[in-house]
C-alpha cells in the first residue's frame, strides 16, 4: 500500500535556527558552550600564523582542548543550575507553602 505524501504532516517541522532556539529556552547553556567552541576555534585558526616555533600539531591540540573546555564548562554550569534549581529552589517553595 502506497501512503499519499500529501496526507502526511510531521509533528514538529522546523529548521535548524528553530531547533537551535528550542534548546536554548529548554538549556541555556547550550548556546554559551557553542558559541564558547566557536571562539577558541576561531582565535586558534588566528593565532595559526603566529605560533613560533611550536609545531601545527601541537598548536591544534591545544586548540581542541580550549574548545572542548568550553564545552564541558558550560555543561557543568547548566548540569548544577538545573540541580539548583531543581533541588534546592523548589523543597524552599513546598516549605513556604505550608
Amino acid at each position: 500500500m502506497v501512503m499519499d505524501e500529501s496526507q502526511w504532516v510531521p509533528e514538529r517541522e522546523g529548521t535548524v535556527s528553530t531547533k537551535l532556539l528550542q534548546k536554548a529556552d529548554a538549556a541555556p547553556f547550550v548556546p554559551v558552550g557553542i558559541g564558547g567552541f566557536a571562539l577558541v576555534v576561531a582565535y586558534g585558526l588566528y593565532r595559526l600564523k603566529a605560533r613560533g616555533k611550536m609545531k601545527v600539531s601541537v598548536h591544534l591540540i591545544h586548540t581542541r582542548m580550549a574548545a572542548q573546555a568550553c564545552v564541558v564548562g558550560a555543561i557543568t554550569l547548566g548540569t548544577t543550575y538545573a540541580v539548583y534549581k531543581d533541588y534546592l529552589l523548589k523543597p524552599a517553595a513546598d516549605r513556604a507553602r505550608k
